[in-house]
């Protein structure tokens, strides 16, 4: 799985300024947070597709004070328009960060989280062309110091044709692969991508639909155990389709427990399974249509039985087809649960956008879950929310339900003594007609 671990060098993928792709100009700005114990001073290059600097932002109005966050949206003057390409952000203190995309101003909306190194494999368990319109497109970036010679493989699932795509990328810079525009994946492709290269990369996938966009980051060389912090079913129109990768080479029997969440009325009263065959190299689709009349249920999900051990990663997507609502998040690997985890972007009543937090206890024990609030500059102080959990159970909070009035800042949840979470974050505005549902995941310290 990909590390989440932001350290004080952070290889943040992001496709930023006006970006144009698949019939949508996009937009992208990002929320860097300070996790250490003092003022987090950043250095943020911006690269051009050709590994070019073009902006490099520094001194005293990017020094964040700890535990706080800073904004980057609209992006800076420095940063020319037109601008296409990938950051990195340094920093002498740990910090994380998440970008926000959006696209043809509000229609549409995705979120994702940064890196704080690269791999020299990525995996993507959901890659689509001319699928019940919808298309996807990835960027691939060079997190090394020499240039990255990439070779992306695609391997179909339920219908296209297997590809071999080549490129070569200078260090910091990222390529675009797109699928709409290729093919040789034949009229309709619905399967994966592995990425192979000598230098470490990451990588960020945009699933762009008529009316939706889901961004989901690529995943290294996998874990036998996947952890799924939010599953919705039959939920105020929401469902949830979990697409899982076999990254190993033999075939496995795969179970994933749904556990629900307490206190949630009208929710499911206990937990189910489900099992599916996913073939080496390939992926197969659980939750939906898993869930299809079996009424609602919110809660999360895990991995519990991988008949052949092998290497799983996982992407989520939740949509809401009725109000043009969709984002995606990364499964997790539970073996990298801590006892903290940290949410850079949290609001309330912020122009009609807030968050839903969703904190899941990936240990074997039950433990207390405490989400303490740092408001941004000029907002108020909130209370922190506790809860007990059970393994495998999840803490799903609504800040708007809490804050009384608009509220900007960040999050960090700690489990008690002997814990370990996950979690990830939503962001809604439920009075937009566009896609304004974004979704990144938490990152664990």
């Amino acid at each position: 799985m990909k590390r989440i671990l932001i350290a004080a060098l952070l290889v943040s993928l992001l496709v930023v300024g006006t970006v144009y792709a698949q019939g949508i100009t996009y937009n992208t700005g990002f929320m860097v947070q300070n996790l250490g114990t003092g003022p987090a001073t950043l250095t943020i290059t911006f690269y051009d597709q050709g590994g070019n600097v073009v902006a490099v932002l520094s001194g005293p109005d990017h020094v964040i004070a700890a535990g706080g966050s800073k904004n980057y949206y609209p992006l800076p003057a420095q940063v020319p328009n037109g601008f296409n390409g990938s950051v990195v952000i340094a920093s002498d203190q740990p910090v994380a960060a998440i970008a926000n995309e959006l696209g043809n101003g509000l229609d549409f909306g995705a979120s994702y989280a940064g890196f704080d190194a690269g791999a020299t494999q990525a995996n993507m368990p959901l890659i689509m062309r001319n699928n019940g319109g919808f298309n996807t497109w990835f960027n691939v970036q060079n997190a090394g110091t020499a240039d990255a010679n990439v070779t992306v493989t695609y391997t179909p699932g339920t219908i296209g044709s297997p590809h071999t795509q080549t490129a070569t990328i200078k260090p910091g810079a990222a390529y675009t692969f797109d699928q709409a525009t290729l093919g040789a994946l034949g009229s309709r492709f619905v399967g994966s991508v592995a990425v192979t290269s000598n230098e470490p990369i990451v990588a960020t996938c945009n699933q762009v639909g008529p009316t939706t966009l889901l961004a989901y980051d690529g995943f290294g060389p996998g874990s036998t155990r996947v952890s799924f912090p939010l599953v919705n079913a039959n939920n105020a129109g929401f469902v949830t389709g979990i697409m899982i990768m076999n990254v190993g080479s033999v075939d496995t029997n795969v179970t994933v427990e749904y556990t629900p969440s307490p206190g949630i009325p009208g929710n499911a009263a206990s937990s189910t399974t489900e099992t599916n065959l996913i073939a080496a190299g390939k992926s197969a689709a659980f939750s939906f249509p898993f869930f299809n009349g079996k009424g609602k249920f919110v809660g999360s999900g895990r991995v519990t039985v991988n008949s052949a051990n092998q290497p799983l990663v996982a992407v989520v997507n939740q949509l809401n087809t009725g109000t043009n609502k969709g984002a995606s998040y990364g499964g997790f690997d539970p073996v990298m649960a801590t006892d903290k985890v940290s949410f850079p972007l949290v609001m309330a009543k912020n122009s009609g956008y807030f968050t839903g937090l969703n904190v899941m206890n990936a240990g074997t024990s039950a433990t207390t879950v405490t989400i303490n609030y740092t408001p941004g500059a000029g907002y108020y102080a909130v209370p922190a929310d506790v809860r007990a959990l059970q393994p495998g159970e999840t803490f799903s909070v609504i800040q708007d339900a809490n804050f009384p009035t608009k509220w900007v800042g960040s999050a960090v949840a700690t489990a008690s003594s002997g814990g370990k979470i996950i979690g990830m974050c939503n962001e809604l505005n439920q009075t937009l007609s566009g896609d304004a549902f974004l979704v990144y995941e938490g990152f664990n310290y």
